[in-house]
């Protein structure tokens, strides 16, 4: 999985980049002009660059070496700045969107400058299309012909579902905002632009809420994408050593993998103890060639 850990990064790179840019842009537009959708989405925005600084180092953490105490290493602990950012998500921008929703609808407060927003709103839109684009081309690399809502339930790459999860809920929300703002600037009616900041929070809970179902799975431990498990168990079969293929158990780890496969030798490949050994070394050297993203396979023989 090392090429998913590149496309993590160069994902969470362009977002970080195209994020910084739109959260100063925005807070500057949403000081001049009172917008509260504006304001909305500048919150969005910071915390996206705060989101994007958490995986950064979510996946330079994961690269610490094997203890005693993390046999295993410490790839596992993207799921958990995964989590922390998905959970920033839904509270510092759904939340507080939907708040700010309500509370302009309460006392609605005009907007002024409305078209210096949509400038600002527009370039937003023309930056954050261009995130999601080093997104998806990070992805399409993964899914291949897969389609994208079953690659978002399949991946075991959690960077870069939270860094697409967050781009798709900022293009939604900026163009929520766009329509606000422009509905006000055409009205004079500010409680356009309060139910634009409302529809923007609710966007954001929704994706947040996905995301975070997602990544939950992952902690709580989950086997690696159907087809990968179905491509590992006819690699086994098809080996000349094997009779019988009776259990394979794959656990996502991080941008690596655990397989524990169990499986029947055949006799002629195991007449002694020794013969045994060397057949396993040979089955398990030729599995981690096919398959490089696994870090540790655990062979199980059985024979008759």
């Amino acid at each position: 999985m090392a090429h998913g850990s590149e496309g993590s990064l160069r994902a969470i790179l362009y977002a970080l980049a195209a994020n910084g840019g739109i959260a100063l842009t925005k807070l500057i537009a949403a000081t001049w002009t009172g917008s509260g959708a504006m304001l909305a989405e500048a919150i969005h925005s910071c915390a996206d660059c705060v989101n994007q600084g958490l995986l950064l180092l979510g996946l330079r953490q994961a690269r610490r070496p094997e203890s005693e105490d993390h046999p295993l290493g410490h790839h596992r602990v993207v799921y958990y700045w995964a989590m922390l950012v998905a959970l920033m998500l839904f509270f510092v921008g759904g939340v507080f969107s939907v708040w700010e929703g309500v509370t302009r609808l309460r006392h609605p407060e005009p907007v002024e400058n409305a078209l210096a927003a949509l400038i600002v709103l527009a370039m937003a839109v023309v930056l954050e299309a261009f995130s999601l684009w080093g997104a998806m081309r990070e992805i399409n690399r993964e899914r291949g012909r897969q389609p994208l809502l079953r690659w978002f339930r399949d991946t075991r790459q959690s960077a870069l579902m939270v860094v697409a999860g967050e781009d798709v809920a900022a293009l939604a929300g900026l163009v929520v905002a766009l329509c606000a703002v422009s509905a006000t600037l055409v009205s004079g009616d500010p409680v356009y632009d309060a139910l634009g900041t409302l529809v923007v929070g609710v966007v954001l809970i929704v994706v947040a809420g996905a995301v975070l179902r997602e990544v939950k799975a992952l902690i709580v431990g989950e086997s690696l994408a159907p087809e990968l498990r179905q491509r590992m168990r006819a690699h086994f079969e098809a080996q000349p050593e094997i009779e019988t293929v009776f259990r394979i158990i794959t656990l996502a780890w991080g941008e690596r993998a655990v397989v524990a496969v169990k499986a029947r030798v055949r006799d002629d490949f195991a007449r002694t103890g020794t013969e045994l050994v060397a057949t396993i070394n040979r089955l398990e050297a030729r599995f981690e060639a096919a398959f490089p993203q696994v870090g540790w396979l655990f062979f199980e023989p059985d024979v008759r």
